[in-house]
C-alpha cells in the first residue's frame, strides 16, 4: 500500500451456509460486499444448507476443501468488482463458533510453501494432505452427549464447569467434539498435529502458518478459563489427554493483536501489499458485538430464535456464571465480558400467537398489544412450542392469573391478552436474568440494539424500550459479523500506528460514522411497572418448570 492510498480493511464471515467478504474504509463505511453460497455456488460438495449430516446419529460436518474453494471464489469476486487489494491494510473476520479443523503433520510445511500458480482448493495443494480429517465438525453437531456428561463429571458438576469456562458442556462446543474424535477416531486424533477453530483456520491461510486461537471464540470450547483467558489443564486432560495442549498451540490471544504479515501467496497471486497485517479472527457472535455495540450495551436478536448479547464493562467482581447462559471473554476490551442468552422459542412462537389470536395479521396483533394495559390485567402466558433452552426442557403453553397477588394457573385467558402476554413473558425472562448476571453496582445499561425480523415492528420495539428501561436502536447494516471482522482488522492496524500503541477500541471508534437509528425511548413510569412484575414472573416460571418436571 502506498503512503498516498487511504487504507481499506477486509473482513470475512464464514458462516454455515456462505462465506462473505466485507471491505470497509478507515471510517468503517462499507465499500464492498461479496458472498459465496455453498449449496448453489459450490454444488459439487453435496451440502444441504452448507453441511453434511451423518453418517453417525447427530453428526454434522462441512467439507474443508469447500471452504478453501469458497475463499478462492469470493476473492475473485472482490477483485473483479474493482477493489484495489493493494490498499488492504489489514485482514480479520468471523467464523461460525465451535467448529474445528484438524491439521496434519504436513500442514505447516504445506502452508509455508503455497504455490501462487495454484488455487487454495486445487487437489494436492493443501487438501487432502494438510488435514487429518477432510471434514470439520460444526456447531449443528449433536453427537457428543456422552462426552458432555463425561466433561461435566470431570469438572465436578455442570455448574463447576460453567464457573470455569463460562458455560456448562454443550454438544456443539469444541471440547466435547475433540473428546468424541479422540474416542471414536483415535488414528485421526493421533495424526492431528494442530487443532484450529474455524476462526483460527482462516487467518492460518493468510499467514502461511497456523494461527493461535482468539480469546472470545475460545470461550465456546469448554477448555479455556473464561476469567484468566488461559487453557485450563484439567479440562484439556479430560477432553484430549496430555497431548491436547500442544495440539491447541499457544495460549489464546486477544482481538486486535497483529499476528504477522500476509504470506507471499496472496501478494503474488492477488496483488495484496506485503505490508498487509493479519489479525486474529473471532466467532460470529463476538464479531457482531464488535460491529454493533460497546461495553454497556445490550444486543437483542429477534429472529427465529431469540439471542441476547450483553457487553459487560470491566468490574471488580466478575459476572456470575449460570448453566442456562454463556459468558465469553470480550474480543477487544481486556477484563470485559459478553453474556449470552439463547432461546429457541422466538419469532416462531410469536407468529403462532399472531396466527391464532390476530387472524394471521401483524397489524391486528399490534393493535391488540397496544389496546391492553401494561401487565396485561394480571394475566401471564408462557409459550414453548419447542423444548426451550431457558428454562431448560420446558414445553407447552402455560397460563396464569396474578390478580390476587399470587400466581394461579388458569385454563384460559382472553384471546386478546395473548399477543401482549407472549412479548411480556419473553422479555421478562431476559430482564430477570440480566439482573442476576451483572456484577453488583454495575452502571445502568446504555442502549438496546435490536436486530432480526421482529426488529422492524415498532410495537415490539416500544414494548422492549419500556420493559428494559433502555433506548432502543436499530443497526443499518445487516452484515454485522463480517463488518465486525473488518473493524477488528482496523483495530489491529490502528494500534500499530505511531501514536496509538495501547489505545482502546473505544478511542479508535470515536468519530466513526454512527450507523444506529434511535427508534424507541422508554417511559420511566412504565419501566417502573415492569420492575414490579419481575417477582410474579419468576414465581410463574418456577411453577412452569415444576409442572414440566412432573410430566
Amino acid at each position: 500500500m502506498s503512503s498516498s492510498q487511504s487504507p481499506l480493511f477486509l473482513g470475512f464471515d464464514l458462516s454455515t451456509q456462505q462465506l462473505k467478504a466485507i471491505v470497509i474504509s478507515e471510517d468503517s463505511s462499507v465499500v464492498h460486499e461479496s458472498a459465496v453460497h455453498f449449496d448453489s455456488d459450490l454444488p459439487g460438495y453435496g451440502t444441504s444448507n452448507g453441511a453434511i449430516r451423518g453418517p453417525d446419529d447427530g453428526e454434522v460436518t462441512s467439507p474443508i476443501r469447500m471452504w478453501l474453494e469458497a475463499i478462492d471464489l469470493v476473492m475473485q469476486r472482490v477483485k473483479s468488482a474493482g477493489v484495489d487489494l493493494s490498499a488492504i491494510a489489514g485482514i480479520s473476520g468471523a467464523g461460525q463458533q465451535h467448529g474445528s479443523v484438524y491439521w496434519s503433520e504436513d500442514a505447516e510445511k504445506a502452508l509455508a510453501s503455497m504455490d501462487p500458480k495454484r488455487s487454495l482448493a486445487e487437489l494436492g495443494h493443501l487438501a487432502p494432505h494438510a488435514f487429518a480429517l477432510p471434514n470439520a465438525p460444526i456447531w449443528q453437531d449433536s453427537s457428543t452427549t456422552k462426552d458432555c456428561r463425561d466433561l461435566e463429571a470431570a469438572a465436578g458438576s455442570p455448574q463447576a464447569l460453567a464457573d470455569l469456562t463460562g458455560s456448562r458442556a454443550y454438544e456443539r462446543f469444541t471440547g466435547p467434539q475433540i473428546a468424541r474424535i479422540r474416542r471414536l477416531k483415535p488414528d485421526a486424533y493421533r495424526r492431528s498435529a494442530r487443532i484450529s477453530l474455524v476462526s483460527s483456520f482462516l487467518p492460518s491461510l493468510f499467514l502461511g502458518s497456523i494461527a493461535p486461537i482468539e480469546i472470545s471464540d475460545a470461550s465456546g470450547m469448554n477448555l479455556m478459563n473464561v476469567l484468566t483467558c488461559a487453557w485450563e489443564d484439567s479440562l484439556l486432560e479430560a477432553c484430549g489427554g496430555p497431548e491436547l495442549r500442544a495440539k491447541l498451540g499457544p495460549e489464546p490471544v486477544p482481538g486486535g493483536t497483529v499476528l504477522g504479515k500476509i504470506s507471499n501467496w496472496w501478494v503474488e497471486r492477488l496483488g495484496f501489499s506485503p505490508d498487509c497485517i493479519i489479525a486474529p479472527f473471532t466467532g460470529d457472535n463476538p464479531a457482531t458485538v464488535v460491529a454493533l455495540s460497546a461495553p454497556g450495551d445490550a444486543l437483542l436478536s429477534l429472529g427465529t430464535s431469540t439471542t441476547l448479547l450483553l457487553s459487560i464493562p470491566p468490574a471488580d467482581t466478575p459476572p456470575k456464571r449460570f448453566t442456562t447462559s454463556h459468558l465469553l471473554a470480550h474480543p477487544t476490551t481486556g477484563d470485559a465480558q459478553i453474556a449470552m442468552l439463547c432461546y429457541k422459542n422466538g419469532a416462531l412462537a410469536r407468529e403462532q400467537i399472531r396466527d391464532r389470536d390476530a387472524n394471521h395479521d401483524w397489524e391486528k396483533y399490534n393493535q391488540l398489544v397496544e389496546s391492553t394495559l401494561v401487565g396485561n390485567n394480571g394475566y401471564m402466558g408462557y409459550y414453548f412450542p419447542l423444548p426451550e433452552i431457558i428454562p431448560p426442557g420446558v414445553l407447552g403453553e402455560f397460563l396464569f392469573s396474578t390478580k390476587d397477588g399470587r400466581p394461579t394457573r388458569v385454563e384460559a385467558i382472553p384471546s386478546e391478552a395473548h399477543p401482549r402476554a407472549i412479548l411480556e413473558s419473553q422479555f421478562l425472562s431476559i430482564k430477570s436474568r440480566i439482573a442476576a448476571i451483572l456484577p453488583p453496582n454495575s452502571p445502568p445499561l446504555q442502549r438496546l440494539i435490536v436486530t432480526g425480523g421482529s426488529s422492524a415492528n415498532q410495537t415490539i420495539r416500544q414494548l422492549a424500550a419500556d420493559l428494559f428501561g433502555m433506548r432502543v436502536y436499530i443497526a443499518e447494516s445487516k452484515e454485522a459479523a463480517g463488518t465486525g471482522g473488518a473493524v477488528l482488522a482496523k483495530f489491529a492496524w490502528w494500534k500499530q500506528q505511531d501514536d496509538a500503541g495501547a489505545g482502546t477500541f473505544e478511542e479508535m471508534s470515536y468519530g466513526d460514522v454512527e450507523r444506529m437509528r434511535l427508534v424507541a425511548e422508554p417511559k420511566a413510569e412504565v419501566t417502573k411497572m415492569y420492575e414490579g412484575l419481575l417477582e410474579a414472573y419468576r414465581a410463574c416460571e418456577e411453577a412452569v418448570v415444576a409442572l414440566c418436571q412432573k410430566e
